[in-house]
């Protein structure tokens, strides 16, 4: 029978493997002037090289995100209850990919980890770090961009530990490129907390 550890470690490999590439459709309409992504602070440099066995490396699952999330466009939040979406901003990819990216690239370059796909890690991982994107986008009202990460950390023979990661700034117009920097900001300062907390 199959442990609690390895039960988590099969979903995220069938998860990975069973994940489609996202597909993006502008349809009659015109495409916006330019798309938006993240960009990690630290980065692994060109060449750089990572070894160590499967069952010593970190697994960065791709984040669960609520319906609001679940498209490329950037939520604003124009009231307590009435959300809308920003005119002519547009994500390369859904959120919770695009900071999965972030967070694996962040935590290779800070902590020295190997960080492999699940499908790389072929289920042996030392760690998992899996969650919710609870937050990515902008409070009209206050002009106030938010990133808010559940993180979820496994790690074999270990209790699983539960933290709540968040990162606000205030942009200067509810534009497209300013709440894409915003975005990008905090989404780094996420990322470099949740490193630290990883450990390596």
């Amino acid at each position: 029978m199959m442990s609690k550890f390895q039960y988590l470690k099969a979903i995220g490999l069938l998860t990975a493997t069973g994940a489609l590439g996202a597909c993006v459709s502008f349809g009659a309409s015109e495409p916006p002037p330019s798309l938006l992504t993240l960009s990690a602070d630290q980065k692994l440099s060109a060449g750089a090289m990572q070894s160590g066995p499967q069952t010593g490396s970190l697994v960065v699952a791709l984040p669960a995100a609520p319906q609001k999330l679940n498209t490329i466009r950037v939520p604003v939040q124009t009231s307590g209850t009435g959300i809308a979406y920003l005119k002519d901003a547009v994500w390369v990819d859904k959120p919770a990919r695009l900071f999965q990216d972030l967070l694996s690239e962040t935590i290779a370059a800070k902590n020295g980890r190997l960080v492999l796909t699940a499908t790389e890690a072929g289920g042996n991982a030392q760690t998992y770090i899996t969650g919710e994107l609870v937050n990515f986008g902008l409070d009209g009202p206050s002009l106030t961009v938010t990133v808010t990460y559940d993180a979820v950390k496994m790690t074999e023979d270990k209790p699983v530990e539960k933290k709540r990661f968040e990162a606000s700034g205030k942009v200067f117009a509810a534009e497209p490129e300013a709440v894409g920097e915003g975005l990008n900001k905090a989404a780094n300062k996420v990322a470099a907390d949740v490193a630290l907390w990883v450990g390596s």
